[in-house]
């Protein structure tokens, strides 16, 4: 029986309520709908269980995919030989007595940015059409329209790096200045610090004033966004001079389409599942588009979704072009 399999059966038994499913497809859990099956995916409920989980993973030295609602992933359709934790179940949300908000790293944007509206609290109006989780939008510094997570973020929960140079099993804390923050970063977007909850501190304003906005906003996301097909959001980031919509409609690739995968016609800066894309559909296009931009241009895009792809021994890795 190999590590893998020996952890799982250890991890059912210490923890027989902890929910999981063997040779479960990613596919089921992220947004573009493509990735093959993982040995097994854990969903924790609480803190509790998902130190206790990490813990007996660390101890039997598996190294975890960790994903929130898979919103910025790209995984490969031949699966891997690993343990997958999702943390979707993490969605404690509550106020602090200094007027903050906690939230738990499952709680989706769109929950959080209501639920600060509701408490007449103004400055996540930008997250609330984005689709992924806290955790994720902490770890890579979610933004759009001109607002960021490190603009509200006041501190992160976080359970340490899994290399075997901490024993430490419960989660630590940084303040917002100990968590790297930059353009869609943070010291957390390598994996091995995985965020628990966070403290989100914003500004009293009037309930109405913040709806308004968040109407706005979505107004304009239905009217760029192409949000009636599988997408993980802006596909590149956007570069140091312009923007990388931009310079793919000028390259002309508006509707370009690699088997199922394809450009927008809506918004040239996401690519989408037009017809059971494949892994490989949009690992040709993502390279297509940036060889063309940068041939034209000379601007090397680089690619915002997460690209996760098995590795000689079937587990996976993060890759980059």
């Amino acid at each position: 029986m190999d590590d893998i399999s020996v952890a799982v059966a250890e991890i059912s038994k210490k923890l027989p309520e902890l929910e999981y499913r063997r040779s479960e497809l990613l596919s089921g859990h992220t947004s573009l709908r493509i990735g093959g099956p993982v040995t097994a995916m854990f969903f924790p409920k609480s803190a509790h269980e998902l130190e206790t989980l990490r813990s007996l993973l660390r101890d039997r030295g598996v190294a975890p995919i960790v994903m929130g609602n898979g919103t910025n992933i790209l995984a490969d359709g031949r699966g891997f030989d690993a343990i997958a934790i999702k943390t979707t179940g993490l969605s404690g949300l509550e106020t602090t007595p200094d007027g903050s908000i906690r939230a738990g790293a499952g709680v989706t944007l769109r929950r959080l940015a209501a639920f600060a509206r509701d408490n007449g609290l103004r400055g996540l109006e930008f997250a609330h059409g984005i689709p992924g989780t806290l955790g994720g939008a902490v770890v890579m510094n979610a933004g759009a329209y001109g607002g960021q997570m490190s603009d509200a973020v006041a501190a992160v929960r976080y359970l340490p790096r899994f290399d075997g140079a901490t024993t430490a099993a419960e989660a630590e804390e940084a303040g917002a200045a100990e968590c790297g923050f930059g353009y869609r970063r943070s010291r957390f977007s390598d994996g091995g610090e995985v965020v628990v909850s966070a403290d989100i501190r914003l500004e009293r304003a009037d309930a109405g004033e913040i709806t308004a906005r968040m109407e706005e906003l979505a107004a304009r996301r239905r009217a760029s966004q192409p949000l009636d097909l599988p997408s993980a959001g802006s596909a590149f980031k956007r570069p140091r001079d312009g923007y990388a919509a931009e310079l793919i409609e000028r390259a002309g690739l508006k509707g370009h389409s690699v088997g199922g995968a394809r450009v927008s016609e809506k918004h040239a800066g996401f690519i989408v599942n037009a017809a059971d894309a494949t892994f490989d559909d949009d690992l040709r296009l993502i390279e297509y588009v940036r060889v063309r931009v940068l041939t034209l241009f000379g601007v090397a895009l680089e690619p915002e979704i997460k690209i996760l792809r098995r590795d000689l021994n079937g587990g996976a890795q993060s890759w980059k072009f």
